[in-house]
């Protein structure tokens, strides 16, 4: 297993990912291996100033880097030696297993279409983030951004992404599936959540559970949400300033303090046909660790595959 990780992505890049390599490699077995992409000067001076035998990682050197800023599309043309377009030019020659990146968000969802594409019979890849319960346990939302604007058929499908993801993954037996709206009754909504709900609701593809209000995100109503990605990007943003309003407010607490980013690592981009995690832009170590770690769990489970087979 060869997992790739952008070295050079990320507002704390190259050194929180270098410490979040490190981290991950503790815990990886001696079959599964870090591939680092990037300017490996950089990368081995920050391992030699931490006491770590370069001869764990392999390398992949760039000497180029797309910024946050940039335009995707153009980025990953123009800067063919960067190390997120060479990650994917990896991942597509199969050089690696997985590619993770906490660099660009619109130039890893861009690199992952072009590259690896879209699985066949997939209409839209969505991003998918997970969400605490009050409970305990976790849940996964979807889309989180990728697609502002989506149709009825586009939703039932981030069903079955969400629904696969929550079983492989998080271990969710038979996850429930509810589409986010703003009434629970079966004819609330706009024009698209009520084209949506009768195709899930009909549909034996996933245990749909119904339509769920906002304040259903964090209980036990549904394990997976389903919305278009400019509802769900509203509702990651505000989910994830509870965690810094806490530490604004010096308040202590266990459920909020499972806001924390970086306990999850990143959003999976579900609907390729290889692993792509996409990281917070501002990912500490820890993020990245855990990023590494999901790449690790979607290899192994060969969930691609399974959405593959299922699409078929």
């Amino acid at each position: 297993m060869k997992i790739g990780l952008d070295i050079m992505g990320g507002d704390y890049a190259p050194k929180a990912n270098v410490l979040g390599a490190i981290a991950a490699h503790q815990s990886l077995t001696p079959d599964q291996h870090l591939v680092l992409i990037g300017d490996t000067q950089q990368i081995k001076q920050l391992l030699s100033e931490n006491g770590f035998n370069p001869d764990h990682f392999e390398y992949v050197h760039t000497d180029e880097v797309i910024g946050m800023g940039e335009h995707p599309t153009k980025a990953i043309l123009q800067k063919p030696n960067s190390s997120i377009a060479v990650g994917f030019q990896l991942l597509k020659e199969g050089k690696i297993d997985s590619f993770a990146s906490a660099g660009n968000s619109g130039a890893m969802l861009v690199g992952a279409v072009f590259s690896v594409k879209t699985i066949p019979g997939i209409i839209r890849p969505c991003l998918s983030t997970i969400v605490p319960k009050l409970k305990g346990g976790t849940g996964l939302m979807l889309d989180v951004g990728a697609n502002a604007d989506c149709k009825p058929d586009v939703l039932l499908q981030f069903g079955v992404l969400g629904s696969m993801y929550a079983e492989h993954i998080m271990q969710i037996e038979n996850p429930k599936v509810g589409l986010m709206n703003i009434g629970e009754e079966d004819e609330k909504g706009n024009i698209l959540s009520m084209a949506t709900f009768p195709l899930m609701k009909e549909s034996n593809l996933f245990n749909f559970v119904g339509n769920i209000e906002g304040r259903d995100l964090f209980n036990e109503k549904a394990d997976v949400i389903v919305c278009d990605g400019f509802t769900g990007n509203i509702m990651l943003k505000l989910a994830e300033s509870f965690y810094v309003l806490t530490i604004k407010k010096g308040l202590k607490d266990e459920f909020f303090d499972r806001f924390n980013y970086e306990n999850y690592g990143g959003s999976p981009v579900l609907g390729v046909n290889a692993p792509v995690i996409i990281g917070h832009g501002i990912s500490s170590p820890e993020a990245v660790k855990n990023m590494i770690f999901q790449s690790r769990d979607m290899i192994n489970t060969g969930l691609v595959g399974k959405i593959q087979a299922a699409f078929q």
